[in-house]
């Protein structure tokens, strides 16, 4: 920066962006939010803004951009949407009144996780995520800054820490302690987070539990800290801090939720082609918010669910009443977000009109829900507080026509407030007034052309001209000389200026004042509008299934306390609504109470993995209480899904398509447990043959003998059906074809037994691949299956041989396996543990 003097006001923003050196400053000087040095230079590159400089004349003039202050929030948008902190340095004092100059300061630091204002804020929520450590455990709490919500929990490991912030699809995390150089690089560079430090926590406040423990407390305390350090200001909205633990829910991490396309499209990233767009027939921005959250977290307590199931049948039995329901739920605005616009201190009259628009509902929705008159509802009802007195006065305060802004008049309602209704009626008939004055006075005078005029150094005067000051009445008075006229005015005019001068300077900032009052009101009601925004949700959300059970014919499943699985004619809802009911074939799913593994064989393309996530989605839906795709569906409740569905490298972290597979296996093979639901598909096939098949099998003995979990194991080493022989809870089916002529069909229907062959060769000519390649490849697989034989399998849990040619490491003295001992695997970046992998392949 420039040596050169600093003027006093450049002084003051050089003083307020050392306090904040990692935000873009936005300095409020006029009309316009600048921006200097650095922070302009990059500015003006990202949001093409035009680049100059102050002081162009010095030897180093500061480079300087600027945006109006009116349209700042987009440009704020594009900086945070980015992964930027923005912070806004505002005038706070009457530049009229200031003594040299004018005082700024920050007012509030907006993050990637803070955003609350934002023009492309949807009806999603945005968390902030704050994790802490002890020792080995962790704590992770997260919050929604715009509606308040907050949360806590531990975890065991920084696996499930990642899990959970890849589930809460947060850009920001409040780090709590000194990040090792492998979580620092795991969070930011692989997981393109934003990560924000905070030592200190804020502990005494009502928001956080005593009953927490100490780490829990410390997580939430930095992560509550933290956001009144970039808030600045009380924010009442915010609730208080809820403990849960991962386990009261049905337990699946990212990876499971993406595979199976639970919140959003995994090949696209978008919302359709996902379980929540096939379920989303909400009316209300809460009701998407929780409907998100509970696909998130489907329960494993079979009375909730049940309770919702209920509600449900009651939707579907009473069509008319639902009808009227969701035209009523339509007129609900996202009374969450305005509760803490309230609190922000940013509410607008729209934003109060659309809160009384609401609760002028809720009367409405509950009548609709009482006339149902279903025990069922009961509760639901009980809990719709229309809030009547803050109806009240919000529509007797505010204009129905009152627009966006709070300091320009218009917006409180005539018969609000005695003064303010003067001060209009004066400003809507003073003119009225002084046309009256200038007749009468005109008609006593004898002047015939008298009139009255106005400017503001005389306010109202009479205008004579010369010719006719004989003629001016004696309660006239000067006003004014001019060289062929006079001015003069009358108590009566002066009195009627006053009323009209006063009526005009103090009728908005009187509006203003009764503005503030009814939101101050307002903020009284905030924790009850909060529940009312929870409850109203639910209602949506409940409607929601039954909507779409009716409109995709979905049934009610039931649960058994019996480890069984029954589905007939069961379908993957989502596949089914993108193809078409007419072109999706249907499959029954039974595994019997002693059936823990299914063998799943047959080719490629023909409907493998779409049989395992039929099961899976079907478990989701029955655990968040809605209605299943089937004829039939009996289920116990299930505590984990662990899958490993399709095959792709995890190219930032530097892992393969194998070692993904490995790290998703060894995860279901550690933590599931008899009430588990497991899906393997082609597990293996990311490494050698014989390897693969080994490991294959090996993990397929393992669940079977050690866990007891329903599992759908799918593979196309065919081989492996002889385990059937040995493992007597292990089952074949496959997926059926038809041959004639020659020519393959797959039937996308799944069969009992094994399939005897792979059909890869027809997926390829089905791909399109030559001719002569495929002859070619007709013959090699001849040829390799008459040199191969028959493989055989040990009923016995012995260590399956290793082919000659591989070098067993393990079981011999090598100056290799002392290099291994001697590293510290944990420590290790991603890429140092491919330069050692390459060393030791060399000397090997």
């Amino acid at each position: 920066m420039t040596t050169e003097k600093i003027s006093p006001g450049m002084q003051q923003y050089l003083d307020i962006k050392g306090k904040h050196p990692d935000a873009f400053l936005l300095f409020r000087m006029g009309d316009f939010y600048e921006l200097f040095y650095e922070d302009a230079i990059e500015a003006a590159q990202i949001l093409e803004l035009t680049l100059t400089s102050r002081n162009k004349n010095a030897e180093n003039p500061i480079p300087m951009a600027g945006v109006p202050y009116h349209a700042a929030q987009q440009y704020i948008d594009t900086l945070v949407e980015l992964g930027h902190k923005v912070a806004v340095a505002e005038q706070v004092e009457d530049p009229k009144k200031a003594v040299g100059v004018v005082k700024r300061e920050v007012v509030q630091i907006i993050t990637p996780g803070t955003v609350v204002d934002s023009l492309k804020l949807d009806a999603e929520s945005n968390f902030l995520v704050a994790i802490d450590k002890e020792g080995i455990r962790y704590a992770l709490a997260y919050m929604d800054v715009a509606t308040g919500q907050f949360y806590v929990t531990s975890l065991d490991d920084l696996s499930g820490v990642c899990s959970e912030i890849r589930n809460l699809r947060a850009r920001e995390v409040v780090v709590g302690y000194s990040l090792s150089e492998m979580e620092e690089d795991l969070l930011s560079r692989q997981m393109n987070l934003l990560l924000s430090f905070e030592d200190e926590a804020l502990l005494e406040t009502d928001l956080i539990d005593r009953a927490l423990d100490s780490l829990e407390k410390s997580c939430a305390g930095k992560l509550l800290s933290y956001v009144h350090r970039t808030q600045l200001r009380d924010l009442i909205h915010l609730q208080k801090v809820s403990r849960y633990e991962i386990k009261d829910y049905l337990q699946m991490d990212y990876a499971t939720k993406s595979s199976l396309d639970l919140l959003e499209n995994a090949r696209t990233g978008k919302k359709h082609g996902s379980l929540y767009w096939f379920l989303d027939e909400t009316k209300t921005a809460m009701g998407l918010r929780l409907l998100r959250t509970w696909i998130d977290r489907p329960l494993i307590d079979k009375e909730k669910i049940r309770a919702r199931q209920e509600v449900v049948q009651v939707f579907l039995d009473y069509f008319f009443e639902r009808s009227d329901l969701t035209e009523s739920l339509k007129g609900v605005y996202d009374i969450e977000r305005l509760a803490s616009r309230v609190s922000f201190g940013k509410t607008t009259p729209k934003d109060l009109l659309q809160l009384a628009h609401t609760l002028g509902n809720v009367p409405v929705i509950r009548a609709i829900l009482e006339q149902i008159n279903e025990p069922a509802l009961e509760d639901l009802v009980a809990k719709l507080d229309a809030i009547p007195e803050l109806h009240a006065l919000i529509s007797s305060a505010i204009d129905p026509e009152a627009q966006g802004t709070i300091t320009e008049g218009n917006i409180i309602r005539t018969g609000f407030d005695e003064r303010l209704d003067q001060y209009r009626t004066v400003m809507r008939e003073g003119t009225s007034w002084i046309a009256e004055v200038e007749a009468k006075e005109r008609a006593a005078s004898g002047i015939s052309n008298l009139k009255i005029d106005y400017n503001k150094k005389d306010g109202y005067y009479f205008h004579v001209t010369n010719s006719n000051l004989a003629h001016v009445p004696e309660h006239f008075f000067r006003k004014a000389t001019l060289k062929n006229s006079e001015r003069y005015g009358t108590e009566e005019l002066a009195k009627i200026e006053g009323q009209m001068l006063e009526a005009r300077d103090h009728s908005s900032s009187l509006e203003y004042e009764i503005f503030m009052r009814v939101r101050q009101e307002v903020e009284k009601y905030i924790g009850r509008l909060q529940e009312l925004a929870r409850n109203l949700a639910t209602v949506d959300v409940l409607q929601a299934f039954a909507t779409v059970s009716e409109r995709q014919h979905l049934i009610c499943p039931t649960f058994t306390n019996e480890r069984m699985i029954e589905i007939v004619e069961g379908r993957h809802a989502v596949v089914e609504k993108v193809m078409g009911a007419q072109s999706y074939i249907p499959n029954s799913i039974l595994l019997g109470i002693d059936t823990h593994v299914q063998l799943i064989t047959g080719p490629n393309m023909s409907g493998k993995s779409t049989y395992m996530r039929q099961l899976a989605v079907i478990v989701v839906l029955a655990q968040i209480g809605a209605y299943v795709p089937a004829k039939m569906a009996e289920l116990p409740v299930f505590d984990a899904i662990f899958t490993r569905i399709g095959a792709a490298d995890d190219l930032v972290s530097g892992q393969s398509t194998f070692m993904v597979e490995m790290m998703e296996a060894n995860k279901a093979i550690r933590l599931a447990t008899p009430h588990s639901l497991i899906l393997f598909d082609e597990l293996g096939r990311g490494t050698a043959t014989y390897d693969g098949m080994a490991l294959a099998q090996s993990i397929i003995e393992y669940i079977h003998e050690e866990i007891g979990a329903k599992t759908l194991f799918a593979t196309h080493y065919h081989e492996l059906t002889r385990l059937s022989d040995t493992l007597s809870q292990l089952e074949n089916v496959h997926v059926a074809t038809l041959e004639e002529n020659g020519q393959v069909t797959f039937l996308h229907k799944i069969a009992p037994g094994p399939a005897d062959k792979s059909y890869g060769i027809h997926v390829a000519k089905i791909a399109g691949m030559p001719e002569g390649l495929l002859a070619r490849a007709a013959v090699i697989l001849q040829q390799l299956e008459s040199q191969s034989g028959q493989l055989s399998y040990s009923s016995e849990k012995e260590k399956i041989g290793e082919p000659s040619g591989q070098l067993d490491l393990f079981t011999q003295e090598n100056p290799i396996i002392d290099r291994l001992r001697q590293l510290d695997i944990f420590s290790l970046t991603p890429l140092d543990a491919m330069n050692i992998l390459a060393d030791l392949k060399k000397d090997l």
